[in-house]
């Protein structure tokens, strides 16, 4: 069995994060860190192409992120990162899954650049909040190519100015369809290519 898929199943169940308890933890811990030290991109920013394109979180240690599902009758749906390496953007989407016609959508746009051959600094520019119905959510490509037409959207849908809101990432993991990254908070994040 390779160290990929020891990575996978022991992720496989844990709804991103929110159905660990501690001892999955230091087991999830131990074999990505094995899956690092096997890293066939050590230098992401060479073979840019691997970066770009659709993420899905698989897993994550965020607990920003894993906080989205503790709402009174909403739970947290499919998470999603973009890349785009010609305009250095990053897109972040959150579905929040609830009752019928209350789906939401929790969504930053980033910009970054590279600090090292592995490491980038974030920027949070902008966030988008609400209702799927409202926001004529049809996908997270749509929705990409609506921001990136320079639409507007209500209710809530604001620029991001305070300094605190930077950040970095290293990605410690790179293939063709799977991505590891640590960010400076200490959260760790399991990405799928998206096809």
């Amino acid at each position: 069995m390779s160290l990929k898929t020891d990575v996978l199943e022991a992720i496989a169940g844990k709804n991103r994060g929110l159905l660990v308890n501690d001892d999955d933890k230091i087991k999830i811990l131990s074999v990505v860190e094995k899956l690092e030290d096997e890293n066939p991109h050590p230098q992401p920013f060479k073979t840019p192409e691997l970066l770009e394109g659709n993420w899905r979180l698989l897993y994550t240690t965020s607990k920003s992120i894993l906080g989205l599902n503790n709402f009174p009758l909403l739970q947290l749906g499919s998470i999603y990162q973009y890349i785009r390496m010609e305009s250095n953007k990053i897109y972040n989407i959150a579905e929040i899954n609830g009752l019928p016609f209350l789906e939401g959508l929790v969504s930053v746009v980033a910009s970054f650049s590279a600090i090292s051959d592995h490491t980038i600094d974030v920027n949070f520019e902008r966030s988008i909040i609400g209702l799927q119905r409202i926001l004529n959510y049809i996908s997270p490509v749509e929705f990409i190519n609506q921001i990136e037409s320079g639409k507007k959207f209500l209710p809530i849908d604001f620029n991001i100015t305070n300094d605190n809101q930077q950040g970095w990432l290293k990605i410690t993991y790179l293939d063709e369809d799977l991505r590891i990254g640590r960010g400076n908070q200490g959260n760790m994040f399991i990405l799928a290519k998206e096809k």
